[in-house]
Formats: structure tokens, sequence, C-alpha cells
């Protein structure tokens, strides 16, 4: 199974048409020029294909890809 980092990096190549080059645990979304609207359609997208639910409040353009990761890996293993 891949990774929740790999999970959310296809999503961001795939369906945002990030460049993998671009993508790093610690870039921000800002960064990546992604705003707000964008995290809005990030976290439907999150929701539908990984079943895990982001608050807009917890993922903003100040966060970090690995912000959101360490978000999805929480639901997806409560556990960790």
């Amino acid at each position: 199974m891949a990774s929740a980092y790999d999970r959310l990096t296809d999503i961001l190549v795939n369906q945002f048409e990030v460049r993998p080059d671009e993508l790093r645990p610690d870039v921000t979304f800002e960064e990546l020029e992604l705003d707000s609207l964008f995290l809005v359609e990030l976290t439907l997208v999150v929701k539908r294909d990984l079943d895990v639910e982001i608050n807009e409040d917890d993922a903003t353009p100040r966060s970090t890809v690995a912000d959101v990761v360490k978000l999805i890996e929480a639901q997806l293993d409560p556990a960790s």
C-alpha cells in the first residue's frame, strides 16, 4: 500500500497539475502557488479518494505537504 505522502503527491500531480519536481515534504502550498480555494478543493478530493476528512482550518496555504500528510496518517491509522 502506498504511503500517505505518495497518495497525497499523486493527487497533487494528477488532479491539480503540480509538477513532481516541486514536491517535497517541507514545501508549503503557498510556495506551490496554491491558494485557500485550492485547499478547499483538495480537502474534497482527499475525502473522496482517501475517505479522510481534513478541516479547512487545519490545512492553510502556509501548511506544508508534510503537515497534511500527518493529518491523513492520523485518520488512516489513529493508533500512530
